[in-house]
Order: structure tokens, then C-alpha cells, then sequence
């Protein structure tokens, strides 16, 4: 009986441990595809950070050394980047966010060639070149979308290419993690990619994917730091002994901020909707042109921060002891993000509406007399706010700047600013921008 009772649990004990190893394949077999998509991620993300820095640095120079020249370059690039985007790739115009919320609303088997027009590699490509030749030009523009639809398309690129006896891997997370894990290595900020996919692309619960979701955002943003360290996007400001009373303070630029950013999206919207009634050539190349000299108009007249993505305006707001911007720098900056991204070129809003908000922070803070640290505060507030108005995700807008700045100990000021905008930014438009735009995609493929 005993050798026998042995036998049995041999038996057992070999059956279950076969179980396990199945599952261990399967789930290995189910993660591989995200692994490896989350290191293309990284190296894709890197080498696209340094080629538009590397254009952005040539706009600078250009502009500062011969400061006729924006009226001849501007209106050259801005006219190559619409081009490169109408012959190539026609979704992959303006940020890149909107497009991948719409391909994961579209992620059924009906979708499925109405996705290839969103995701793919022409538009990798194109949103690259395109993005890096407005940014050469001076256009008001960020990386951090169109990174983030990039990744969207390696995620969506690798699980097509699985052959047909590997175990089925979902379309739509692949779509949602490879936007989550493009979020963190643009911006260096991996629970801001995780919130981002819960708050922005998203309704479904994080327990569906939360392993693949994790992992991507933690080796795509791992791979990013193998090449360019591990940085912070802005660095360590000075947010110390504030005022007590400087809540208030972030009342006011919050409020200020939220309106400025609902009020310039519609804008935008009612001018994309005017320009798809363009039935003429002429009449979109004369949109362009205009746009075109207006940000080499700002190149020429105004200072040179308040062209492209806006990073040097915040490092020198946040950073040195020159903090105030004169009250048109919002303006400008938000003029200029309305005519770059309306032109038809690749480049995203969100690096530029964090420079809009750090703008609006300064100038209040500047009207108002405040000490550095109370300053820099309003700086992130009306960064937090001003990205909130866009996107109307709080979440995801407080924990990037934090992130950014390793500033824990604000939060509570952040989510105020995230929050306030919120608030206000509704009453203005009911829907976000990204919505808007995501509506006009799906409704374009139908």
C-alpha cells in the first residue's frame, strides 16, 4: 500500500509540475512581445530626443546669428514637414495621442485595417522627420505625443508580426501599454506613463494588464536611461520655506491657466474644422505661409524662448535668478502652439502647454513680487494646470511634474493646480481635446 500511495504522488507530483511549466511558457510567451517592444521603445525614443534636440539647438543657433533668417527657414520647413506628412503619412500630422486613443477604440477585428492607417511604420518615420523639421523651423511644437504614438506602432508592429502559433496577445493592450511605456521614456517619468494609460487611454480596470503595463513602462524607460542617464526632465527646483498663504497664489494661476488652455484648444478645434472646408491647394498653402511667418515674426521680434517645445524657458524660469516673463510670453506661446499645430505637421502639445503654463506662473508671480521659492511654485502650478486644461487628466498632469522635479513634498499644491484647472477648463468645453481630435479620427477612417 505504501508503494503504492508513492506511486500516486510521484505521478501527481510530475503531472502538476508539467501544469506549471505550461503556464510559466504561456505566460513567458505572453510577456516576450512587450519586453521586446519596450526596448525598440527606449533606443526608437532616444535616437528621436536627440535628433530634435539636435534641431532645436539649430533653430537657436540660426536665429540667433542671423535673426533674418527665420523669414526664409520657417516658412521652408513648415511647408517640408506638411509635405512629408501628406505624402507619407496623413494620420501622423499633430500630436499623436488623439490617434492612438482612436486606435484603441478601434482595436476589434472590424478595426483592424483602419488601425494600420493610425500605427505603422511609414508613420514612425514620418512623425520623426516631419516633428524634427518643424522644431528646426522654430514651430512651437513637443516630442512627447508624437513619442508616444511611435510607441503605439512598434507595440502594434510587433504583435502583428507574432506568428500564428503564438499565444494570442491583446491588440488593445498592446496598443495602451506601448502609449503608457512612450510617455515614460520621453519623459523620463515612468508612474506618470502608468497613470496616463489608467487616466487618458483607458477605462478598462489596471488588474487586465498591470504585468505588461509595469514591465513595459519599467525596461522601456530603463533602455532610454542606458543612453541619456538617469536625468529628471527638468531638475531639482528650489520649492522651499513657502509662503502660507501661497495656495491662494496657486488658486489664481490654476484658474488662469485651466481657461487659457480650454479657450486655446477650442481655438484650435474651430480652426481645423475651418481648414477641412479648403478645397483649393492655394487656400492651405496660404494657411501655412501665414503660419509660418507668425513664428518667424515671434523669432524676429520676440525673444527666442518663446519658440519650440519651451524647455529652455522653464530651466530658466525655475533655475536662475532672471524668473519673470513680460505678459505677452503666454501670449505668444500659446499663439504660436495654435499656428504650429494647425499647419498639418507632426508635433505634439504637451511639452509646449507645460512651457505655457510655466509662463503664466512666471508672469503672475513677477506682478505679484514673489520671493524664488514662492515663485517656482507657480511655475509647476501653472504647469500642472495648463497641461490639465488640455487633457483634462489631473492625475496624470500632477504626477508628471512631480515626477519631473522630484518634488514630493508640493503634491498637495499640484493636485490643487490639476484639480482647479479641471474645474475650470469644463466650463469652457465639456470634452478634452484629445476627445475632439480622437472623434475626427475615427470619423476620417469611417
Amino acid at each position: 500500500m505504501q508503494a503504492y500511495w508513492t506511486w500516486v504522488n510521484e505521478k501527481a507530483g510530475k503531472y502538476f509540475h508539467k501544469i506549471k511549466n505550461e503556464k510559466f511558457k504561456a505566460n513567458l510567451l505572453q510577456a516576450l512581445p512587450f519586453w521586446v517592444a519596450s526596448v525598440v521603445t527606449g533606443l526608437i525614443a532616444v535616437l528621436y530626443s536627440k535628433l530634435f534636440f539636435l534641431a532645436e539647438a539649430g533653430s537657436h543657433f540660426l536665429f540667433q546669428h542671423y535673426h533674418w533668417l527665420p523669414f526664409i527657414i520657417t516658412p521652408i520647413c513648415f511647408f517640408t514637414a506638411v509635405w512629408v506628412v501628406n505624402t507619407f503619412a496623413p494620420f501622423a500630422k499633430g500630436s499623436g495621442i488623439p490617434q492612438v486613443t482612436a486606435a484603441i477604440e478601434l482595436a476589434n477585428p472590424k478595426g483592424h485595417d483602419r488601425i494600420n492607417q493610425l500605427l505603422s511604420i511609414p508613420v514612425i518615420i514620418t512623425k520623426i522627420i516631419s516633428s524634427s523639421i518643424l522644431a528646426l523651423g522654430g514651430g512651437i511644437i513637443g516630442r512627447e505625443g508624437p513619442t508616444i504614438q511611435i510607441a503605439g506602432s512598434i507595440f502594434r508592429k510587433i504583435n502583428q508580426w507574432l506568428p500564428e502559433w503564438w499565444p494570442k496577445v491583446s491588440k488593445r493592450n498592446m496598443i495602451m501599454t506601448g502609449a503608457a511605456a512612450g510617455l515614460a521614456a520621453a519623459f523620463n517619468t515612468p508612474l506618470g506613463g502608468i497613470v496616463f494609460a489608467m487616466e487618458e487611454l483607458t477605462k478598462t480596470h489596471i488588474s487586465f494588464y498591470k504585468t505588461a503595463i509595469f514591465s513595459a513602462v519599467i525596461i522601456a524607460g530603463i533602455t532610454a536611461q542606458a543612453f541619456l542617464g538617469p536625468y529628471l526632465y527638468l531638475g531639482y527646483p528650489d520649492v522651499s520655506n513657502l509662503s502660507a498663504l501661497i495656495f491662494f497664489g496657486t488658486l489664481v494661476v490654476s484658474v488662469i491657466a485651466g481657461l487659457s488652455a480650454s479657450i486655446m484648444c477650442k481655438l484650435i478645434l474651430k480652426l481645423m474644422i475651418w481648414k477641412s472646408h479648403f478645397t483649393k491647394k492655394w487656400k492651405s498653402g496660404t494657411y501655412i505661409l501665414i503660419c509660418s511667418l507668425i513664428v518667424a515674426t515671434m523669432a524676429f521680434y520676440a525673444n527666442e524662448e518663446s519658440l519650440n517645445s519651451g524647455k529652455e524657458l522653464m530651466s530658466r524660469t525655475l533655475f536662475s535668478s532672471n524668473k519673470f516673463v513680460h505678459w505677452y510670453v503666454p501670449l505668444l506661446r500659446m499663439l504660436g502652439s495654435i499656428v504650429s499645430f494647425t499647419s498639418g505637421a507632426a508635433g505634439g502639445v504637451f511639452a509646449p502647454a507645460l512651457a505655457s503654463g510655466a509662463s503664466i506662473g512666471s508672469a503672475i508671480s513677477g506682478f505679484l513680487s514673489l520671493s524664488a521659492s514662492n515663485t517656482n511654485l507657480l511655475i509647476l502650478a501653472g504647469m500642472v494646470a495648463f497641461l490639465t486644461g488640455v487633457t483634462r487628466s489631473p492625475f496624470t498632469s500632477a504626477i508628471l511634474v512631480l515626477e519631473m522635479t522630484e518634488g514630493h513634498h508640493i503634491i498637495f499644491h499640484l493636485m490643487l493646480a490639476a484639480l482647479t484647472a479641471n474645474l475650470m477648463a469644463h466650463f469652457i468645453d465639456k470634452k478634452s481635446f484629445y476627445d475632439h481630435l480622437k472623434n475626427q479620427y475615427i470619423h476620417a477612417l469611417e
